[in-house]
């Protein structure tokens, strides 16, 4: 069992940057009543400062336990996990990364503007500070004018959006994104998709997004780790040749549906191995 605490990145040359996230060798296993729960198994993936990284596979797979080692809300139990080039305790606590859930999670009793702030307030920031940052980030993913309404006022779109706005609220380089549009309607996801990446474009965030979609993962990434069921291993790490820049219709041009070809073979592949160890 190897303990992530005392791990120590490689030495780096001379103007190069530590990966945002590197995991060697990982492994994650849960103890349970009835025997240990192997989560993840040997993953190994590289994410670098920029990039869009989507994590696709079918449910159990290990998707969201991965993304919660990076957060350190999760132990790995072998292997290495490094987070701006430390330990992911020690990202964690210099508040390296904003969360954002699969439910919004807002306080119903706060308003979108008190919402927002809560970060804010909980690491000191001035109230002039709290007002600068809140007005920048509502403004980033459109909810101005939003500021005093209730999270029941708002739909369920609006409300991720507020959630997306309380974790770029400290301005932490990473962004940590647990399915956040699985729940909403095609039409809202695909408007949202398409905000998600001129947001991406603009704040230049490192994101980590769990999808169930293929289109979904295909739209928004630079790289695309397709998944396979328990225990989760890394079958597929393919990296986009698509522009940054895309358009909703870009998914009907022919280089697009090879990438999701290539995420619906890696998936079938995973299930196969999955299959052939019972």
């Amino acid at each position: 069992m190897s303990d992530t605490s005392s791990s120590h990145p490689a030495a780096l040359a001379p103007g190069e940057s530590a990966p945002v996230v590197e995991a060697r060798n990982l492994g994650l296993t849960f103890p349970t009543g009835d025997g240990d729960v192997v989560a993840l198994s040997d993953v190994n993936l590289t994410i670098n400062k920029g990039d869009f990284v989507s994590f696709i596979g079918p449910s159990g797979c290990g998707k969201t336990t991965f993304l919660r080692t990076i957060a350190d809300l999760e132990k790995p139990t072998s292997g290495t996990l490094t987070v701006n080039g430390q330990t992911a305790e020690n990202a964690r606590k210099d508040r390296a990364y904003g969360y954002v859930f699969q439910a919004a999670a807002l306080y119903p009793w706060r308003t979108i503007e008190k919402n927002v702030a809560l970060p804010l307030e909980i690491m000191g920031y001035s109230k002039a500070q709290q007002d600068e940052r809140i007005k920048r980030t509502m403004d980033l993913v459109n909810l101005s004018g939003f500021e005093q309404k209730y999270p029941w006022q708002l739909s369920g779109g609006m409300q991720q959006r507020a959630s997306i706005a309380r974790a770029l609220s400290f301005d932490a380089d990473l962004l940590l994104m647990d399915e956040p549009f699985g729940a909403l309607d095609e039409i809202v996801r695909d408007h949202l998709n398409s905000e998600l990446l001129k947001l991406w474009e603009r704040t230049q965030k490192t994101i980590c997004f769990v999808t169930h979609s293929i289109p979904e993962a295909v739209y928004l990434s630079t790289k695309i780790v397709v998944m396979s069921p328990r225990p989760g291993r890394v079958t597929d790490v393919i990296e986009s040749p698509l522009p940054r820049e895309r358009p909703l219709d870009i998914r009907e041009t022919p280089e697009f549906l090879e990438i999701a070809a290539r995420v619906r073979d890696g998936l079938r592949a995973g299930h196969s191995y999955d299959e052939g160890m019972v």
